[in-house]
């Protein structure tokens, strides 16, 4: 059977890309192909829930217009398919004076991506949004939320097959050769053949991308873990919605925060720490011939003569829960090590380019035979819809 389109990937970028295809052209021939037995189970099932507001992301890049595109589009499918849902807002907190600078940098960013409501508070006002939170400067941001993902990605696949959509469960991608008009995705159980491949894979979308490319790419996912612990039940109240540090904006990621979770409970964390295997949520799980690719990488390698001290100091947080503490101390000064019980895990797909580049922006690569969403970590589960309509508009210009 001939598709129009077979989309690799059932996380909440390849559904709610599937999902935007059936909604604008119906008549489309549409599969969607998870490895496993569930969708959404790792980046979209194992993220922290929250809904992005668009605050920290160059104004005018995909990160910024998908994620403030995304969030609108994300409330309004919520409030459809009766997803609950919840605007916190929440603090991003200066715990150095060093760090006042780049807050007021966020600060004009938020305002710049029509983040209205967003401004500087007092401390007095800090402690009104957050009592037992400390810090030297803050800023309010009204847009942020809280909700499961999953339950999003889940209703997304539901809706897309309701259209006519098909979702294939089990089917791991091997392989695919491209013929002249169409592609053959070859899996464990059967192949396909289709007009178009659009890969969401993930962890795994450089993979998926050689697949289809007649030279190298020049990116590799590098897999990052990060861990969360919870907060004990009776020490919840140290935080009320969500409280963010500073980031270090030489680092692609947030920094350790907290999280109040639409599941319940209270999430402390992440760190990040290079994952040895693309799908490492423990720090047990090690792929040799995984990891040999990832340290063999020129860009690797260059990320970690750069940021060998911050990496070491991720990794040694990882192994101490006292080192740990005393991050999450620096937020809430009251957070005691016995406050903290053993949370899960995500595995962050992060590109890095052979420079040592590690891609700050989603990165979305054509080619003849496919189009490739080959960097899409936080906030894509927020502008998953935005990145869907992105990429399903590329993909319509083919047909």
């Amino acid at each position: 059977m001939l598709y129009d389109i077979i989309i690799i990937g059932g996380g909440i970028v390849g559904l709610a890309t599937g999902l935007k295809l059936k909604e604008q052209k119906p008549e489309l021939k549409v599969a969607i192909l998870e490895k496993e037995s569930e969708l959404a189970k790792h980046q979209t099932g194992n993220n922290s829930g929250v809904i992005h507001s668009g605050l920290y992301y160059k104004p005018g890049s995909l990160k910024a217009t998908n994620c403030i595109a995304g969030y609108h589009q994300l409330i309004q499918f919520c409030d459809e398919e009766n997803i609950p849902y919840e605007i916190t807002g929440k603090v991003v907190v200066a715990t150095q004076k060093e760090q006042i600078p780049i807050l007021n940098g966020i600060y004009e960013r938020g305002l710049q991506n029509g983040l209205n409501g967003t401004r500087h508070i007092t401390l007095d006002e800090l402690k009104q949004y957050e009592p037992y939170c400390a810090g030297v400067a803050a800023i309010h941001v009204p847009q942020t939320g809280i909700v499961d993902y999953k339950r999003v990605a889940i209703a997304m696949g539901e809706k897309f097959k309701s259209l006519g959509g098909e979702i294939f469960l089990g089917y791991e991608v091997i392989r695919s050769n491209s013929l002249k008009g169409y592609s053959v995705v070859e899996t464990k159980k059967q192949h396909f053949d289709t007009k178009l491949i659009i890969n969401c894979g993930g962890l795994y979308s450089d993979k998926v991308a050689q697949m289809n490319q007649d030279k190298e790419l020049d990116v590799k996912i590098i897999p990052f873990r990060g861990e969360y612990y919870k907060i004990k039940k009776e020490r919840e109240y140290l935080v009320k919605n969500l409280i963010y540090p500073v980031p270090d904006p030489n680092f692609p990621f947030l920094g350790v925060h907290f999280t109040r979770m639409m599941k319940g409970g209270v999430e402390a964390g992440p760190n990040a720490v290079l994952a040895f295997k693309r799908e490492g949520y423990k720090r047990s799980d090690v792929n040799l011939k995984e990891l040999s690719e990832t340290l063999a990488w020129p860009g690797f390698q260059k990320v970690a003569a750069r940021y060998w001290k911050t990496g070491f100091g991720e990794m040694y947080r990882s192994f101490s829960k006292a080192a740990f503490t005393k991050a999450l101390q620096e937020l809430i000064p009251d957070i005691q090590e016995s406050d903290l019980v053993e949370g899960g895990a995500g595995v962050r797909a992060q590109a890095c380019d052979r420079t040592g580049g590690l891609l700050d922006d989603f990165s979305i690569k054509e080619n003849q035979y496919a189009i490739n969403v080959l960097n899409a970590p936080s906030p894509a589960a927020t502008s998953s819809l935005s990145i869907g309509q992105t990429v399903s508009e590329l993909a319509l210009k083919r047909f």
